[in-house]
């Protein structure tokens, strides 16, 4: 299958490679042509796991976002959030009828992307997915050097607009069989994972983040009462799936932890594999870091505006939000990605059924 990878983040690079070694042609875009310079010159990426380490043929690297997507049937898009209204804006015009992008995760970008290729006034009919986490845990070590401690072996997904799942969930099944049908982008959109077990892992680690010039919060930094606050943070998470009618399996997060239960998004034990490999012993800067701009920022103000607008309380994320806005010194809820700055907050909630069905019309 024709697939397009787009950015030069840890989750790209691990995408490029696992796609292309699945025999699937893929074309690798990454805006940086300086720093995609190393693959453009080799051909490849060097790819480090439970396999050994190999180098992976890349089938067309290249800092042309057209050149990249024209005639992809998936685009794959591992980015942070905080790149998706630029990004949609540049992607919106190029996008044809059928195309499937897949955000792994997306705190809701099905929806950015949707709405940038109709205010380009692209009628193309295009499908947008979204799941609750990349499908690896991976680092990059070097400029084509990308190591993968863990692959996901559950991706629930779900679609925007959900008219389009059939044909979009078997597009994605062709490059990621771990996929699981959920029902519409916002229920794929209460899936990430990110916004629930970054926030309190950075914020009630700040002292040693700022003090250490490294710090894993995965291991020393994941300590019982932090696991608590995770636990009633996904809690709230859970209640807000509830609320708006979505069913289980709603993947509690204290699964990720668990040796037994049921099997978390990476398998069993994951946690361990990710801290085994020590990659996430690293500087974490509170003010730019994603963990901060995307994860507490975007991920936790999307949590407590459809808790606004649905009527479910969300006191552990609006907390968490609060002290992360003084830490940062901004209003991270004014400037985040609410249902109020969607132009969402308004909609009831038959209409807002319409809209994750119907897309926008």
């Amino acid at each position: 299958m024709e697939i397009a990878v787009l950015g030069g983040g840890h989750g790209c690079y691990a995408a490029a490679a696992e796609l292309s070694e699945k025999g699937h042609r893929v074309r690798f875009w990454r805006r940086d042509a300086d720093a995609l310079a190393p693959v453009l010159e080799s051909g490849s990426i060097e790819v480090k796991d439970f396999r050994g380490t190999r180098d992976v043929a890349i089938a067309l690297p290249t800092s042309s976002l057209e050149e990249a997507v024209k005639g992809a049937e998936l685009i794959v898009i591992p980015l942070p959030s905080t790149t998706h209204m630029d990004l949609s804006k540049e992607l919106a015009p190029l996008l044809s009828d059928g195309q499937v992008l897949f955000f792994p995760p997306g705190t809701f970008g099905s929806y950015i992307f949707a709405k940038a290729v109709k205010e380009a006034g692209n009628p193309a009919d295009v499908s947008f997915a979204e799941t609750g986490t990349l499908p690896y845990l991976a680092r990059k070590h070097g400029p084509r050097e990308v190591v993968c401690s863990g692959y996901a072996t559950r991706l629930p997904t779900g679609v925007f607009p959900a008219r389009n799942s059939e044909h979009a969930f078997a597009v994605i099944r062709a490059a990621y069989p771990s996929i699981e049908e959920i029902e519409d982008g916002l229920s794929g959109a209460l899936m990430n994972a990110g916004g629930i077990i970054h926030p309190p892992l950075i914020l009630m680690n700040a002292g040693p983040l700022e003090h250490f010039d490294a710090w894993d919060i995965h291991n020393e930094g994941t300590q019982p009462s932090i696991r608590r606050v995770t636990d009633a943070l996904d809690a709230e998470r859970i209640a807000l799936r509830e609320a708006l009618g979505y069913k289980a399996p709603h993947f509690p997060l204290a699964d990720h932890y668990s040796k037994d239960g049921d099997e978390w998004m990476y398998g069993r034990s994951a946690h361990e594999k990710l801290t085994d490999s020590g990659d996430w012993r690293e500087k974490i800067d509170l003010q730019s870091h994603r963990y901060m701009v995307e994860d507490t920022a975007l991920g936790l103000s999307l949590l407590v505006s459809i808790g606004r607008w649905s009527g479910t309380p969300t006191p552990i994320a609006a907390g968490l939000l609060a002290m992360a806005s003084a830490i940062t010194g901004r209003d991270l809820y004014g400037e985040g990605r609410t249902l109020e700055n969607l132009g969402l907050s308004e909609l009831n909630r038959s209409q807002m059924e319409q809209l994750l069905f119907r897309g926008i019309e």
